[in-house]
């Protein structure tokens, strides 16, 4: 006795178009004979399958099916023998699920076919992605033969059709119980053969040729950005459309700042007097500008300074980020003998109140060591 054809396809009798096919989809990627050779079960599993589907796709076959179950096509009154009656159906669906799988490769009628997408890789300085820049780009690439306007063939003379497929670029194989279609191996799937190909680009509809393209870097770009220019790649073949030239951005190291985002972050040596005095320093930003930043007195080794609105700009929005500096106080190096003489005067005279960090630290060790031999 014949399964239920919504069991079958695992799908509520009520289940639309778009159910049924995606559950097809699964169970023929599933069951299909290509992927389990020489398993006489999944053959079986596959047959069914696609008998129900074949069913349950065409409407007037669903409601016969529907209202009689499976009496509605004994005795040929539907047409359906459990094969592949109406193939052409399953001819789409299966070269949509399965075209890849055998290496087919669509193109549009007339063997056009899409050209390749490009990628070309650009460093740029930290100070370009802040301003921001239009570059000049030489890229060498397959543009259009001017020779045959792209056709392949001899300037007076035409492409023509394949013989073998027809035109179609696919041809139909049999195989057991279904057949499988695969890309013509005449024309390789143009669909169309030249007889007489063009002397400038022997028969591609393409040469190669160096191009100068400009390229729009927007400020505020950020490292790994891909920028992409359209119909820029390598001409199609037989005059098909061009593909896509993608440009893959990177930023190179600064000397002084480093980026996370749109805030900069630089780190500035200060003196240890002017740690403990308090001062001044100046600081370059990537807007041109010199930019002054007060050291308040006792001012720890370590510590951030913000500059608001000095960072980078945040892309096409009216957002900047912050610049934030962090001071490195400086050990003295190189003593002299007066100086030597100085810092020790200095550390005889000091309190507890000078180094409240230090002190505070050998103190709490102290009572822990103490503790712990207790």
């Amino acid at each position: 006795m014949k399964a239920d054809f919504y069991e079958t396809l695992g799908v509520a009798k009520g289940a639309d178009e778009k159910e049924l096919k995606a559950a097809f989809r699964k169970l023929a990627m599933q069951f299909h004979p290509d992927r389990n050779p020489g398993d006489d079960a999944c053959e079986a599993k596959f047959k069914e399958i696609n008998e129900a589907y074949e069913t349950l796709k065409d409407p007037q076959k669903r409601a016969a099916y529907d209202r009689f179950g499976h009496a509605a096509f004994e005795n040929g009154a539907g047409g359906m023998n459990g094969g592949f009656s109406g193939a052409g159906g399953f001819a789409d669906i299966f070269e949509d699920i399965f075209g890849d799988m055998m290496g087919g490769r669509r193109r549009s009628s007339g063997g056009r076919e899409r050209g390749a997408d490009l990628r070309y890789n650009m460093e740029i300085s930290l100070e370009e992605a802040f301003t921001g820049k239009t570059a000049q780009i030489r890229v060498p690439t397959s543009i259009q033969c001017s020779e045959c306007s792209g056709s392949g063939a001899k300037p007076g003379t035409q492409p023509v059709t394949c013989a073998m497929c027809g035109g179609s670029g696919r041809v139909r194989a049999s195989q057991g119980f279904f057949s499988i279609e695969r890309t013509c191996p005449t024309c390789q799937g143009r669909g169309q053969t030249i007889k007489d190909p063009c002397g400038k680009c022997g028969g591609q509809g393409r040469v190669t040729e160096e191009r100068s393209l400009s390229v729009n870097i927007p400020a505020g770009i950020e490292d790994g950005t891909r920028i992409r220019l359209a119909n820029e790649g390598e001409a199609g073949a037989r005059g098909g459309p061009a593909g896509d030239l993608y440009i893959f951005l990177s930023v190179k190291p600064h000397e002084f700042f480093q980026r996370d985002g749109a805030d900069l972050y630089c780190k500035v040596p200060i003196s240890m007097t002017t740690a403990a005095l308090g001062g001044t320093f100046e600081v370059a930003t990537l807007d041109g500008t010199q930019t002054r930043v007060k050291v308040t007195e006792g001012t720890q080794n370590g510590k951030q300074f913000r500059l608001k609105g000095k960072g980078m700009p945040v892309l096409r929005q009216p957002a900047v980020g912050d610049l934030y500096i962090q001071v490195a106080v400086e050990t003295p190096q190189s003593l002299t003998k007066r100086q030597r003489e100085l810092l020790e005067e200095f550390e005889q005279i000091s309190s507890t109140e000078n180094s409240p960090q230090s002190n505070g630290f050998f103190s709490r060790m102290k009572d822990f060591f103490e503790s712990f031999g207790q």
